[in-house]
């Protein structure tokens, strides 16, 4: 992750704070319309951080005293 990279918890900030003004705030349509487009775009992009994540975790086993790496399947 390059430094100016925003990690997942930095975006969810950014994503609460866009929610926050659009609740909030009496902005013109406009306004509205621009601050929904980039909380669309951080969402987007805090989904991707959490497939990457989903991929990466792995279950390790323990069959017959040897370890075995599987893939990670989430139930449901």
């Amino acid at each position: 992750m390059s430094k100016n990279e925003e990690n997942f918890e930095e975006l969810m900030e950014k994503l609460e704070e866009i929610t926050g003004k659009l609740e909030a705030d009496k902005l013109t349509l406009d306004e509205s319309v621009k601050l929904f487009e980039e909380g669309m775009q951080i969402s987007k992009k805090c989904n991707e951080k959490l497939e990457d994540a989903e991929k990466r975790i792995t279950i390790l086993l323990k069959t017959n005293d040897e370890v075995k790496e599987e893939n990670f399947v989430p139930e449901g």
